[in-house]
């Protein structure tokens, strides 16, 4: 998770001191190494995908999570030079995760590999843990902070420490002390702790309006406060009625996904592949759906993304515009979680200053308009002229301006000063801490290692077959891009409507996407802006395509089809393809859909929207047969 650099980190009020500081050599860290390398070509395409686990206790009916994960933890980063997988400590205590050692090559046959490496990357944890305990692929644990949702357990402390939940214990917090002094520093540059709302699925017999008692702890702990609150929100004024409410960083970055980087072969395509996969960035979130449940209540929605943008959002209420500016410098229209604000074309009169910089490199940049980018945008006006006087070109310059209008969340007092031609620390301190669908990713310092995109939005599948679907479709889909010199650009302000509307229940059936009519380059394609080009579609035709028009899964089909391969690898490959097209045809279900009707028929759900420890232990045992279930077929 992000950049971990050890030392000692400051509380709160001792980090705005440094903040400009760590701004401004941070720029100057990211300026050192584009000239180095913004030349850099031909590099191959590899790639690699992390998928993040969570450790399951089983014990007389229940499921719960174990915070001893780090156990195992320590055991697998001792083996990992000798296995196919390395192995991270993460922001939960419960949670371990796993990356191939090395990339994935380039060759079609490289794809050929991913899914093995899942299997045998859970094989290798499973096997260190105890009989009682099972490594799991949950997106979002469905009963984290309900009841006695762990081994072991502490009652929460919601009047001091670093989260003050109500609902969940600091022990929950990995190890690193960068995750503590995270959620500590948020909360109080804030001015109150985080805030997550999700709407909760309403039941024949859920309580309406839906007012969630206080904990039964706090009853006496309140009384001795003097505080007489009933209901949640009665003590908080944050805590909606008929939602779900969350109040900490862990029910946010305790959750897990599955995320796939990949190597361009220059900085132009990274740029390019940036901007149009994120497009498809909330259709891939809506396929991938499988988390309708928090704190132990059926949700109505589908996916994590919102509740985890809430638990990282350490906007004040003057960056949020509910006050005028006064003290603080930029409104900022989202949180550090969000999707994208600026799209990256290096645009049809790009120069970039980039040695041997072939006409070829440019294909597919002259889709991009100015107009595309139309939504509410905050850059630091100062990071930009830094950035441009320093040879950056107007559109980078703008989405690290932009980047860096936020402050430095963990300063570590032994790293303040540092050497910006020999340390990257500045610059991905801020880098890492803006959790975006996509992440631009420079090279690190002394690395063979080029110029990156990572797909972040997708939620985490029940089974090791459908992570390496999806993560091998997101690669494929990349290629194709490439290959076919694909457009999917269209309006910022249209993704984030479809980012919001992939998020609701079932929104592969339910929901409609603003999506590109035509994806495929038109020779008499003008300059003019036309919403014309645009149509609300469906998931299945998005992805199936329609009676006039390929879908993307048949554009990646057709890639594959013309792609010079062994017959038994294409094959091998279009099962992934086609589990993608189940997917969005709803013949194959989102794992969300799977949990949320496996709860709603369960023979002890009373139809009020409760997932009990019994029904949450029955589900975990379900997802793991899933799992046994992929590997016989």
């Amino acid at each position: 998770m992000g950049l971990l650099s050890l030392g000692t980190p400051l509380d709160w009020p001792d980090v705005p001191q440094y903040a400009d500081k760590v701004r401004k050599n941070g720029i100057q860290q990211f300026l050192n190494q584009f000239h180095k390398l913004k030349a850099r070509t031909r590099d191959q395409l590899l790639w690699g995908d992390e998928v993040e686990y969570c450790v399951i206790q089983f014990h007389d009916n229940e499921a719960k999570l174990s915070l001893e994960a780090y156990q195992t933890l320590d055991l697998l980063q001792q083996r990992q030079d000798t296995e196919s997988s390395s192995w991270h400590v993460e922001f939960g205590r419960y949670m371990l995760e796993g990356t191939p050692n090395i990339p994935y090559g380039h060759t079609i046959k490289d794809f050929l590999s991913v899914e093995d490496n899942m299997r045998a990357r859970r094989s290798l944890a499973a096997s260190l843990l105890p009989p009682d305990q099972a490594l799991m692929t949950l997106t979002h644990f469905p009963r984290l902070g309900a009841g006695q949702w762990s081994v072991p357990y502490q009652v929460p402390s919601p009047l001091h420490g670093y989260s003050q939940s109500l609902f969940l214990n600091d022990n929950v917090i990995g190890l690193h002390p960068r995750f503590r002094t995270l959620a500590q520093n948020i909360r109080k540059r804030r001015g109150s702790k985080v805030a997550i709302n999700v709407p909760i699925f309403r039941d024949t017999n859920t309580p309406w309006p839906f007012r969630e008692p206080i904990p039964d702890y706090c009853t006496e702990l309140f009384k001795n406060h003097g505080i007489h609150a009933k209901t949640l929100d009665e003590y908080c004024d944050q805590a909606k009625p008929n939602h779900i409410y969350m109040d900490a960083m862990a029910f946010g970055m305790g959750s897990s996904c599955l995320q796939v980087t990949f190597q361009a072969c220059t900085i132009e395509q990274a740029r390019l592949l940036y901007d149009q996969l994120a497009c498809l960035t909330p259709v891939m979130l809506a396929l991938s759906a499988s988390s309708p449940i928090y704190r132990g209540y059926l949700a109505d929605v589908d996916c994590r993304w919102n509740v985890i943008a809430g638990s990282v959002d350490d906007r004040t209420p003057q960056e949020l515009g509910k006050e005028p500016l006064k003290t603080d410098r930029f409104v900022m229209h989202k949180s550090r979680y969000d999707s994208i604000s600026r799209f990256l074309s290096t645009g049809p009169n790009y120069s970039g200053g980039c040695s041997g910089l072939r006409s070829g490199d440019l294909q597919g940049t002259e889709y991009f308009k100015p107009e595309y980018n139309d939504i509410p945008f905050s850059h630091d006006p100062e990071i930009y002229d830094i950035l441009v006087s320093g040879g950056v070109d107007d559109l980078l310059a703008k989405h690290y301006a932009h980047l860096f209008i936020r402050d430095p969340l963990v300063v570590y007092k032994e790293l303040v000063d540092q050497d910006n031609e020999n340390s990257m620390d500045h610059f991905e301190n801020l880098q890492s801490t803006n959790w975006q669908t996509m992440r631009f990713k420079p090279p690190p310092l002394n690395s063979q290692i080029g110029w990156r995109v990572e797909f972040r939005s997708m939620d985490l599948q029940l089974s090791d077959h459908e992570n390496a679907a999806f993560a091998i479709f997101i690669v494929l889909l990349a290629r194709t891009i490439i290959k076919y010199d694909l457009n999917f650009y269209q309006p910022l302000s249209q993704v984030d409507l479809n980012m919001q509307r992939a998020q609701q229940r079932d929104a592969v059936h339910g929901q409609k996407f603003w999506f590109r009519t035509v994806v495929h380059p038109k020779q008499d394609e003008g300059s003019s802006f036309d919403l014309q080009e645009f149509q609300e579609l469906s998931v299945n035709e998005i992805m199936n395509g329609t009676q006039h028009n390929l879908g993307v899964v048949q554009l990646v089909d057709r890639y594959l089809d013309e792609t010079e391969m062994e017959e038994v690898t294409r094959l091998k490959l279009k099962r992934y393809t086609n589990l993608v097209r189940q997917k969005a045809s709803g013949k194959r279900q989102t794992g969300a859909v799977f949990m949320r009707q496996f709860v709603l028929s369960h023979p002890d759900y009373k139809q009020d929207s409760v997932v009990s420890p019994k029904i949450n232990h029955d589900l975990c045992k379900r997802i793991l047969d899933l799992h046994y279930d992929d590997l016989l077929q």
